[in-house]
């Protein structure tokens, strides 16, 4: 697939996104601009289901929503707020050691960088990046599973990393595309998409070389 079909892609899912139940974090993002919540949120959707990111995180949010007041928080107090969602024990302690960093290294503030954020622990590329799209409004391709597949099965990258496709993206696609691009294709992906039956008959790609009906 050529760079200027994928960029048709993209405009084709954008009209029927509105259908589609949009990603937590760009909801979050829609009413809460601020890159703090963003990267909270981002930590906790990590192996979580949509629905629960969203309710602990406006759970707490309510409680605390600055690096100064959820560091003050017990750690078990975040764990509280948190549970369910994925691995909570270990994400609370590292939300705790974030906002720790976040005080005393950066003056209680989310750093606009891309080499910046990935020196604090447990933020990748995808957190990172998606934290610049949404929090900073940068031009930066987050690459989560979803883009990765979708971007492989399109064609537009053959690659088996998603540092790999983003790199290749970058290359390819106009940046005023950038930051767009995680929240069309993970509702894509979570909507049509689907790792293992994608519902071709339903997808409105018609061009797509994957696409199989039977």
């Amino acid at each position: 697939m050529t760079a200027r079909q994928f960029i048709k892609v993209l405009h084709i899912v954008k009209g029927e996104f509105p259908r589609w139940k949009a990603p937590v974090v760009s909801l979050i993002a829609h009413h809460h601009s601020d890159p703090f919540r963003i990267l909270i949120a981002t930590l906790l959707s990590q192996r979580t289901r949509d629905q629960t990111t969203a309710q602990t995180s406006q759970r707490l949010f309510a409680v605390a929503d600055t690096p100064k007041s959820m560091f003050q928080l017990p750690i078990n107090k975040i764990v509280n707020l948190i549970y369910p969602v994925g691995f909570y024990n270990t994400k609370a302690r590292q939300i705790h050691e974030l906002c720790q960093k976040l005080l005393f290294q950066y003056k209680g503030q989310v750093p606009s960088t891309l080499e910046e954020l990935l020196k604090l622990k447990g933020v990748g590329r995808k957190t990172a990046n998606l934290v610049l799209s949404l929090g900073f409004q940068k031009p930066a391709i987050c690459v989560d599973t979803h883009v990765h597949r979708i971007s492989n099965r399109l064609g537009i990258v053959k690659t088996k990393t998603p540092e790999q496709t983003e790199r290749i993206l970058a290359k390819k696609i106009p940046t005023r595309y950038w930051r767009s691009m995680n929240e069309l294709l993970v509702g894509f992906g979570q909507t049509l998409c689907h790792p293992m039956k994608p519902l071709c008959a339903q997808c409105p790609i018609s061009f797509c070389p994957s696409r199989k009906i039977s």
